[in-house]
């Protein structure tokens, strides 16, 4: 039931499902105007350009709505020239088709120029005979199709997709720090490859999640074109998320850090086959810096003392211990510079939770 719960709450289930209801409200009034008012003798032409019109953003209706109104009419003029010079049997059915699907590879209308194709399967096949001395009926009812579907989408809540954007980048900065804060506690005592293998293939799917990002960011950025809830006031990663940051500054850093991450456990991966006792003031606190690092990604507010110069004063103090087995340094090394960048994005979270929070919604 939790889980249930949660699933409805998010951001993407409550626009995927006005999404739906927006389609069928579109068609149904299309058809109901076919109908009443209309008095079409094919009720469906209506309502199928408004159901191919409402998109899940206003700016992908508007040209897509084109694209299917002017595939559409191509189809309604294809099938009345067939027709009517040709007649209606299996070969200029075939014909039709033919045309209208190599019609459909035009560059400009090919999301949705298959309509071309679809239009002669609903003219030639509802009995052209009936049909045929109404041409233009039958383009008003495809521009009603189109023109509600445009207007529904445009005026019933359009959507923005910030949210889901931003869920997106806190999902993977939770599971950053997450990760950090799970090396700690291993290192703390001791680990064995399996664990450095479940951590790198975190970081694989972290990889996977950030891609889902960017998808969701440029999509984002599209539904706030053409979107009258722009004029509202509403921010969205189509602009930057503060003053000076955008998510195309912050998802490539967010990439990079997983791939310090990913690099951090190959090497405590070779790390658990060295040789030798691994020297005790390090391994506290560079598990201590690595805690707190993981600490301040997942939770920017967390209470934390800063990363970067506590990375420098250990690196720092090490260099000057002549008992350290000169053998041990490449390790160490690779260590504290992993961290180091990793610091680095530390700052970088911290800064982009600031500045979504301070961007008026």
């Amino acid at each position: 039931m939790l889980r249930v719960r949660e699933v409805v709450r998010r951001p993407e289930f409550l626009t995927d499902l006005l999404q739906i209801l927006k389609s069928m409200a579109a068609a149904t009034l299309a058809w109901w105007i076919s109908v009443k008012l209309l008095d079409s003798a094919l009720p469906f032409l209506a309502p199928w350009t408004a159901l191919l019109t409402v998109h899940a953003t206003v700016h992908r209706s508007l040209s897509r709505g084109i694209q299917t109104t002017v595939a559409s009419t191509v189809g309604v003029g294809l099938s009345f020239l067939i027709g009517a010079y040709l007649g209606v049997n299996v070969w200029t059915f075939a014909l039709a088709l033919f045309v209208g699907l190599a019609g459909a590879r035009v560059s400009w209308i090919r999301d949705e120029g298959v309509a071309i194709a679809t239009t002669a399967v609903f003219i030639l096949g509802s009995g052209f005979t009936e049909q045929q001395p109404l041409l233009l009926d039958r383009l008003i009812e495809v521009g009603v199709g189109v023109g509600i579907g445009v207007a529904v989408n445009l005026v019933v809540i359009p959507p923005l997709r910030d949210q889901q954007a931003a869920r997106y980048v806190d999902s993977i900065n939770r599971r950053m720090g997450d990760l950090l804060v799970d090396v700690a506690d291993e290192f703390a005592s001791s680990w064995e490859t399996d664990k450095a293998d479940a951590w790198r293939r975190e970081t694989e799917s972290m990889t996977h999640e950030l891609d889902t990002a960017w998808q969701s960011v440029k999509f984002a950025r599209e539904s706030r074109l053409a979107n009258p809830r722009q004029r509202l006031g509403r921010g969205g990663p189509g602009r930057a998320v503060g003053r000076d940051v955008g998510y195309e500054e912050i998802l490539p850093r967010v990439d990079e850090g997983i791939s310090h991450l990913r690099h951090l456990a190959r090497t405590l991966h070779e790390a658990a086959y060295a040789e030798g006792a691994w020297d005790e003031r390090f391994r506290e606190r560079w598990t201590h810096i690595v805690r707190d690092a993981g600490r301040a990604i997942a939770d920017p507010d967390a209470d934390v003392e800063p990363i970067h110069g506590r990375l420098t004063a250990l690196a720092r103090e090490m260099s000057d211990d002549a008992d350290l087995p000169k053998e041990s340094w490449p390790l160490y090394g690779s260590l504290l510079s992993s961290m180091r960048h990793i610091a680095v994005i530390v700052d970088d979270v911290a800064s982009d939770r600031r500045a979504r929070e301070a961007t008026p919604s």
